[in-house]
């Protein structure tokens, strides 16, 4: 069962145009990674699923219902949007007791929360003495204070230090494992790869892929970078070996050949003819973020050549 369909989903603001005519179809239980520049209509997307923003055009569901009626699944959905809000002079434990009193959840759920996320032993210190991190932690455990089925965070790692980020990710994964669907907005292309099951890539409003990340990562090549000995050679070197048919990019201080492993030495045989030494010569696999810029535009030149060819639909 899909947890979440949209249909021809549109969101215009004036002649900003940030969801254009999305459909797809999302499944139940796991982690979905949501991708996308900046300003691609990710956060569009979310508010308009949440009820927050309506569409223009289009239809959705969250759940089995319709998002003209966001009551009727709202309270099966936890969310973090942004930097979570919290009083500061209170403790992590009264902040969460506060919000499920209002809620009329049962208190039970703060301890179970505060161990979901690891903040039991700190869970009695006031919220101002927190890290970004610790705060995004609490930010997770206030979402699944109502143990929602369907869970929306939007930068969930945003702050944390390597250790933290761990953490988050196995939650993450446990999480989609124990039957829950987790949809992660999120920046960090590297956690989305380890943590992910399915994906969702969005470039200017337009849904460019959707389906299980192993079918993305099927989308991988394997390459060469090199380096030349001298820095002044890459120039020649790029020259030499595009006009010996080789596939060339240049990649911050290297090339990038699109070859296998195999044709290595034809590759250094090829520079030394140029009369150009190698300091470098490995094997290399794209991951997901070179699957994504070559998806949606490496450099701010190119997503800006993208926008003008969208005429009159930049996302926000």
């Amino acid at each position: 069962m899909a947890i979440i369909t949209t249909a021809g989903l549109t969101r215009r603001f004036g002649p900003i145009t940030a969801l254009d005519g999305l459909t797809l179809e999302l499944p139940s239980a796991g982690v979905i990674g949501l991708v996308g520049p900046n300003g691609s209509g990710k956060s569009t997307l979310i508010r308009t699923l949440l009820g927050l923003i309506r569409p223009t055009e289009g239809t959705a569901t969250v759940l089995g219902s319709p998002i003209t009626n966001p009551a009727e699944y709202a309270a099966r959905v936890g969310v973090l949007i942004e930097s979570p809000a919290f009083v500061a002079g209170l403790s992590a434990r009264a902040n969460l007791a506060s919000l499920a009193r209002l809620r009329r959840l049962p208190l039970a759920r703060v301890d179970a929360v505060l161990s979901q996320v690891g903040l039991t032993g700190r869970d009695r210190e006031p919220v101002k003495r927190f890290s970004l991190g610790m705060k995004q932690r609490l930010g997770i455990a206030a979402a699944l204070l109502s143990d929602p089925e369907l869970l929306i965070l939007d930068e969930p790692t945003n702050g944390l230090d390597p250790a933290g980020i761990v953490e988050i990710r196995e939650l993450l994964r446990e999480l989609g494992r124990n039957g829950r669907t987790v949809i992660v907005s999120s920046h960090q292309l590297s956690e989305i790869e380890a943590v992910c099951d399915h994906l969702v890539v969005i470039r200017f409003g337009k849904l460019i892929f959707a389906g299980p990340m192993a079918e993305m990562l099927k989308r991988t090549r394997e390459h060469i970078n090199i380096a030349p000995e001298q820095a002044g050679d890459m120039d020649r070197l790029a020259a030499a070996l595009t006009a010996d048919g080789w596939a060339v990019t240049a990649v911050d201080d290297l090339l990038r050949v699109t070859a296998s492993i195999s044709r290595s030495a034809d590759l250094n045989r090829a520079a030394m003819a140029a009369g150009i030494t190698l300091r470098r010569l490995e094997l290399a696999q794209d991951n997901l973020e070179e699957i994504f810029l070559e998806m949606t535009g490496r450099v701010d030149g190119e997503l800006a050549d993208g926008r003008a060819g969208a005429t009159g639909k930049v996302a926000a």
